[in-house]
């Protein structure tokens, strides 16, 4: 296509660089036409050249694991490839042309006399080269965060829905429960009891709801005793004792308190004693499993808010290290569980307190054991340690995983790198953590070899 300064006026990053500084720009530079399905640049091709869309459309994806990930479009006037004082080498990625497309191209040799002497044309550039940056780091962050929401969020809905369902269940049970209290209230009613003989069976029964033990007995040594509980009823005129004997069990009633019972009502008087009884306790025990799947959910909401330090202001807080520690590992408990990873923690005891910025170092735990527990096969393990070294806080992240390769070990923390496959993340993880750790003058480091990897985080105190 016919090229002229005028062109290039056209161009907004070009507006206020002067007539003679364009026309440079266009005596140095050549101009090629792509048509659609050619590629202006592969992966692992030298960046070696500013290039100009002056008319077309070219795509920019990124290969991970045979897939292709679109990153951006450039159409008319955009301006990519090697900028002025970039350190970029090589191409992660592939341009491909879905539309043909005129380019304008200044290759890197010309680059020297263009900053010594074309003041505004590389200033244009330069400014051009921070906003792609701040751009693009700024999308990939945004990608990263709501990767690691997404994933937080499964597992919340997942963590939630146990004790949710738990609650639901046993108000069901409770509801279809008390409806038949009203009958078994007939039968107590007609008993003829002293107040001596009724305080023998409350003492008995309401001190075995006070020391309650929820220790689960083996399966066999409890089907032992549920014989022996279901025989001695039936042997003292109770019908129906196989109904009674889990609820008995589950409160560690035994014979003894079971002949107690007996002697104080009577033979005539006991069969109705011992449902009254039965009949307390199951309320117990289904009132007991709601509050503990409530107590579940205010503990889970407790860490929501203890990991999102909301309600706080945005400002470096002396905070136990374990806190954050430990309301990740809530909020990433379904991976443990779903891998069946076994945990290991060795928190030190009577630690200092660092000055954080809370839901920032969150993240960085959050990510390393996100990406400690990928690492897992099922059934691996998951050690964090914490310690105080060299007026820092040492913070160990251990698993017997796979490990990082020799190849990769190096370029772990540089962004956009990754080895997962396209939807599992963006390659920013790492290069956040960094980034935070390193906000707070603190350092991370890595080694890694086959069974065994310790990402170390330090935090000054």
């Amino acid at each position: 296509m016919p090229l002229s300064v005028e062109t290039l006026q056209k161009i907004p990053q070009f507006d206020g660089v002067p007539d003679q500084q364009l026309q440079w720009l266009i005596d140095k530079s050549s101009c090629t036409s792509y048509v659609k399905g050619e590629y202006i640049f592969t992966k692992g091709d030298p960046i070696d050249s500013l290039f100009i869309i002056l008319k077309g459309h070219i795509e920019i994806k990124l290969e991970q694991n045979g897939n292709y990930k679109l990153v951006t479009k450039m159409t008319d006037h955009h301006i990519g490839g090697l900028l002025p004082f970039s350190r970029a080498s090589v191409a992660i990625g592939f341009g491909e042309v879905v539309k043909k497309s005129d380019v304008l191209i200044l290759e890197e040799k010309y680059f020297r006399e263009m900053v010594a002497h074309h003041y505004e044309l590389t200033e244009s550039f330069v400014h051009k080269m921070t906003s792609r940056v701040r751009e693009f780091t700024k999308s990939n962050v945004q990608a990263e965060k709501m990767m690691a929401l997404g994933k937080l969020s499964a597992g919340l809905a997942h963590e939630l829905n146990n004790p949710a369902s738990a609650i639901l269940r046993s108000a069901k049970l409770l509801k279809a429960h008390l409806a038949n209290v009203p009958e078994k209230f007939k039968r107590l009613a007609s008993l003829r009891a002293s107040e001596e003989e009724i305080d023998v069976i409350n003492t008995i029964v309401f001190d075995h709801i006070k020391t309650r033990n929820h220790k689960q007995l083996k399966l066999s040594e409890r089907s032992i005793k549920e014989d022996e509980l279901e025989f001695w009823l039936e042997e003292h005129g109770v019908e129906d004792a196989f109904e009674l004997t889990e609820t008995l069990l589950d409160f560690q009633v035994d014979k003894d308190d079971l002949q107690k019972m007996y002697d104080s009502s009577g033979p005539g008087n006991f069969s109705s004693a011992i449902e009254w009884v039965e009949n307390v306790l199951t309320t117990e025990k289904i009132v007991d499993e709601i509050k503990e799947a409530s107590d579940r959910i205010s503990n889970l909401v407790n860490s929501i808010k203890t990991y999102t330090h909301m309600d706080q202001s945005p400002e470096k807080v002396a905070t136990d290290i374990h806190k954050g520690l430990s309301s990740t590992l809530t909020m990433l408990n379904h991976k443990l569980k779903k891998k069946n990873i076994e945990l290991k923690t060795e928190f030190a005891e009577n630690l200092p307190e660092p000055k954080i910025l809370v839901s920032e170092i969150n993240q960085v735990w959050t990510n390393l054991i996100d990406n400690a527990i990928d690492a897992l096969e099922p059934s691996g393990v998951l050690t964090i340690k914490t310690s105080e070294e060299n007026n820092t806080i040492k913070t160990e992240i251990i698993d017997n995983g796979k490990g990082i390769s020799e190849e990769n070990i190096d370029r772990i923390f540089d962004p956009f790198f990754t080895t997962k496959p396209i939807g599992a993340g963006t390659g920013m993880g790492l290069e956040v953590v960094q980034r935070i750790v390193q906000q707070h003058q603190g350092t991370i480091e890595v080694v890694s070899k086959p069974g065994h990897t310790v990402f170390t985080v330090c935090l000054p105190i």
